[in-house]
């Protein structure tokens, strides 16, 4: 007899006006049925939703919902191969990479105390390279840090980014709609695993494309069992900074 591969069953619809690319509902949903795709989430194969619905409590437009009609079986096989592709990958390439520019350093410390009016403020980096690709997650910086998860358009529209944001922290830049996104959550979760900071600070502009950083954020959280606090900061292009 032919195995039954569809059925009448819940499973979730996902209302293509109504989301905004956010990626909040990607990290709920263990089976990682979900994924942004052009700026839109997705259900990606009917086999890897479960129809319980985890990820309905997560989505902040209310654009997921339950709804029952003809789909694929629910598949435990896929869905366990699915999970262990979403495990952390060992990251191979050196401290240093091929790149003399790249070269992990940590910069001097730099006096925080204020600083008199007219003078310039004093700078805040305390390590070198920053932006996410480069950093090897064995870097001494990075180990037990306060890390911030900086989009890369922050620091030109926030004019107090160093004092504010970057004072005291560890940081990687990335850019969730211009970098690789796998490879991205792939180097995010193995600092996670293995440099093991002790908050994660995630600094965003308005753009709901840049939602894709906090969702990188949660993923890499997932993947790595890691309990690392993520607190989400968000500004607008006038410099503004917004609080829920």
């Amino acid at each position: 007899l032919e195995r039954e591969t569809e059925m009448k069953r819940k499973i979730i619809e996902i209302d293509e006006e109504l989301c905004d690319g956010c990626g909040d509902c990607v990290p709920s949903c263990h089976e990682g049925a979900i994924e942004i795709v052009n700026g839109k989430a997705r259900l990606v194969n009917d086999r890897l939703c479960d129809g319980i619905g985890d990820c309905l409590g997560e989505c902040p437009q209310d654009a997921i919902r339950i709804v029952e009609r003809d789909a694929e079986i629910y598949d435990e096989i896929l869905v366990r191969e699915r999970q262990a592709a979403m495990k952390p990958a060992a990251v191979s390439a050196p401290i240093s990479g091929s790149c003399p520019g790249a070269a992990a350093r940590a910069l001097p410390q730099v006096n925080a105390a204020p600083v008199e009016e007219g003078s310039a403020p004093a700078a805040r980096l305390g390590h070198w390279p920053v932006q996410l690709r480069l950093l090897h997650p064995q870097a001494e910086f990075l180990a037990g840090s306060d890390l911030l998860l900086c989009a890369d358009c922050v620091p030109f529209a926030y004019p107090d980014f160093h004092r504010r944001f970057l004072d005291g922290r560890a940081v990687a830049v990335s850019c969730p709609k211009l970098d690789p996104g796998d490879d991205a959550v792939e180097r995010l979760t193995a600092i996670f695993a293995e440099a093991k900071p002790r908050r994660v600070v995630v600094a965003r502009m308005t753009v709901p494309c840049c939602g894709g950083l906090v969702q990188m954020a949660e993923m890499a959280k997932q993947r790595a069992g890691s309990d690392v606090p993520i607190e989400v900061e968000i500004i607008d292009p006038a410099g503004q900074r917004l609080v829920d």
